[in-house]
């Protein structure tokens, strides 16, 4: 399956049907006055948030989605019955964004969370309404009301527990074919990866987390080289970032300061996010080598990275018990602050 983290598409709500212009027509009943029924309700555009997606490729191939028309009234006060609705299914972590690509409008983020875009027109009064003393037999019925339109972006934003960051080629699709069951391109050139990959670490049945894997970032990535920053967007919501060096190149200590100046200038709060640092393809190294290339890592970023191989498996346990005590200080801080919402009855 193709993947696409943005499309934008047209969704418009149904019409109300019109009401009935109609008069009681029986044996024996010569006046029987207005019976026009009343026109449907149009149908509303829903979108609801559903497990089991991970790209917007639905939306590649059909960009309008239009409700149905509500059903017009009929004689003998039949009301005419509502428009089919719409409900566009995307994946969790899905954003709906404004014709202008930047208003956030909605942000599906839980399972199961649906929520009304746009509502369907009223459906039109019949005959029967307008019926009085000085008007007994109206000749006129509302149309229905018209629906509402608009153009939106859809924007997704992957949900994962942990993300990954590196230079191309720093071994991240190799680290995560060996941490979880997920099967990502692996190749010995740079870019191998060209859109998001997420795979499930199960460490024991009760601690699991996703990684999420982005495509290789490189010097001035934010002004547009390479791939840009785009895909950047997966990883804010990650509880931590493992950054993984590849221990091969020359200037370890460079590569880092260019990841940690891209995330800085991209924003959104990734420069700030708990970060492991880990080098990577150790498995490649002397103990001579690996010691000075861990020690100028040290130097710069004021803590000792973690040495793992995604080739030969070495340190990668370690480097993922220590993902997992990123993610459960995250889920335990969000479940406090769910306790403090019940507690006190404030609601966002």
């Amino acid at each position: 399956m193709k993947f696409l983290d943005q499309a934008k598409i047209y969704i418009r709500s149904g019409n109300g049907g019109a009401g009935s212009v109609s008069f009681r027509r029986e044996k024996f009943i010569p006046n029987g006055g207005p019976d026009g029924g009343d026109g449907g309700k149009g149908g509303d555009v829903w979108i609801e948030a559903v497990e089991g997606l991970n790209t917007l490729i639905d939306y590649r191939y059909q960009q309008h989605f239009k409700a149905q028309t509500g059903a017009h009234g009929q004689g003998r006060q039949m009301h005419g019955g509502k428009g089919q609705d719409v409900v566009l299914k995307v994946p969790v972590g899905t954003q709906v964004l404004d014709e202008d690509k930047e208003t956030v409008l909605l942000d599906m983020d839980t399972p199961g969370k649906a929520e009304l875009l746009l509502k369907g027109g009223n459906g039109g009064w019949g005959n029967v309404h307008f019926k009085g003393p000085v008007n007994q037999a109206p000749t006129h019925a509302n149309p229905g009301q018209e629906g509402q339109e608009r153009w939106i972006w859809l924007r997704l934003k992957l949900i994962a527990d942990i993300g990954l960051a590196g230079l191309p080629n720093a071994g991240k699709s190799t680290f995560l074919s060996a941490a979880s069951a997920a099967r990502p391109k692996v190749a010995d050139y740079p870019f191998t990866t060209l859109t998001p990959n997420l795979g499930m670490v199960d460490l024991s049945p009760s601690e699991r987390f996703v990684i999420a894997d982005i495509p290789g970032l490189i010097e001035g990535a934010s002004e547009g080289a390479g791939l840009g920053t785009r895909f950047l967007g997966h990883v804010e919501r990650s509880a931590s970032l493992i950054h993984l060096i590849d221990g091969t190149q020359d200037d370890v200590v460079e590569a880092y300061r260019i990841i940690r100046g891209e995330l800085e200038a991209y924003g959104e709060g990734l420069a700030d996010k708990a970060e492991i640092l880990a080098l990577n393809k150790i498995d490649a190294l002397t103990p001579e080598m690996r010691e000075e290339k861990a020690a100028e890592l040290e130097a710069v970023a004021g803590r000792r990275p973690m040495l793992v191989s995604g080739v030969s498996g070495e340190g990668v346990p370690e480097l993922l018990r220590a993902a997992w005590a990123e993610v459960k200080k995250t889920r335990r801080a969000l479940a406090d602050d769910s306790d403090v919402a019940q507690t006190t009855g404030w609601r966002p």
